[in-house]
């Protein structure tokens, strides 16, 4: 798992569309990864983010809405009850809100960053951030969630960012291939 500093991937990277993998052994960088992906998601005021976002495809979470950080391998919702509306954002879709209808109450089975199976339950916005969350590793944003109305709200903001992110991803390219390379 080469790396370099992390970043936030934003709407129309590939990245992000992608099923993640689930993680089969959990090495020492997994671990340094859940650690560097929770300093940037504290660096980027959100309160979760997922390894897709950060370029990784692998099935890896940290959520922390101001009760704890929780740091997943593998998270799967193992059970769903209820129902609510929330508004959110998306570090990954800046400047973009949705609402979305999620579960009320979950349960999760996923492993620590020791590999230890645990379960945890959720209700309200910790049950809310979890599924957004565990959404990104099934390649799934929120604009996936809006509306036909709230898809025509958000087009031009979405095509902008797909248009950033293009002209990122191709300045990464010639930056790289023009180093010498020995």
């Amino acid at each position: 798992m080469e790396r370099t500093a992390l970043k936030i991937r934003t709407y129309g990277d590939p990245v992000l569309r992608k099923k993640a993998k689930e993680v089969s052994s959990l090495t020492p960088e997994h671990k340094k990864l859940l650690s560097e992906m929770a300093q940037l998601m504290y660096d980027s005021a959100g309160i979760g983010l997922a390894a897709p976002q950060v370029g990784v495809s692998e099935s890896l979470i940290v959520v922390d809405i101001g009760e704890g950080l929780y740091k997943l391998v593998n998270p799967r919702i193992v059970r769903r009850e209820g129902s609510q509306v929330l508004e959110e954002g998306c570090l990954s879709v800046p400047g973009v809100c949705v609402k979305v209808r999620r579960a009320g109450k979950i349960k999760i089975a996923a492993q620590d960053e020791e590999g230890k199976p645990f379960k945890i339950e959720a209700g309200g916005l910790l049950a809310c951030v979890f599924q957004h969350e565990i959404d990104h590793l099934h390649g799934k944003l929120i604009p996936d969630h809006a509306s036909l109305l709230g898809r025509l709200k958000i087009k031009n903001r979405l095509e902008r960012l797909k248009q950033r992110s293009r002209d990122e991803r191709m300045s990464e390219s010639k930056s790289q291939s023009c180093k010498l390379q020995l």
